[in-house]
């Protein structure tokens, strides 16, 4: 069985990650949609919020399940007996961002990268787009699922009823 790890924070998940997905399950016997944990970090939704986010989406989707991960990449994906990193590429900009981190997998353990391009109806969506355009009241409803959009409305409108 072949196994790879499409790594992110997923903060929030949008469609154009679930697109990327979607295809390496085509490529791939299993996924592992790997949600980065970081205690330390600052996030719009808690690890628990993005794990839930992400498994509800990605529930209809054979072949692919969600787990967190801290630490090392690589240590994450040699515990899952991943043979690689699945990652999307928007840009030119993403790829020049991409390639040092897949040079440096490979030579920490030999972790083969594969790149996938954004579908043009994507290569504009980031989840900082997404949560920028959210908070100062755009329509950010094509790039989410309807439970994500539903979070991501609730926690803006938290945030500004805290002040």
């Amino acid at each position: 069985m072949t196994r790879a790890v499409c790594p992110g924070s997923f903060d929030p998940l949008t469609r154009g990650h679930l697109d990327i997905v979607a295809r390496a399950a085509r490529l791939f016997d299993e996924v592992v949609l790997a949600v980065g944990v970081n205690a330390s970090k600052r996030r719009l939704f808690s690890d628990a919020e993005r794990l839930e986010m992400a498994a509800e989406a990605t529930a209809d989707l054979p072949g692919v399940r969600v787990e967190g991960f801290s630490g090392l990449l690589t240590d994450f994906c040699t515990a899952v007996g991943a043979v690689a990193v699945v990652k999307g590429l928007r840009s030119a900009g993403d790829y020049e961002y991409e390639l040092p981190m897949a040079q440096m997998n490979d030579h920490l353990s030999g972790l083969e990268t594969v790149f996938v391009a954004s579908r043009p109806a994507f290569t504009h969506v980031s989840s900082s787009l997404v949560k920028e355009v959210a908070g100062l009241g755009g329509d950010v409803e094509p790039f989410l699922t309807p439970a994500v959009h539903a979070r991501l409305l609730a926690r803006i409108a938290e945030r500004r009823a805290e002040g």
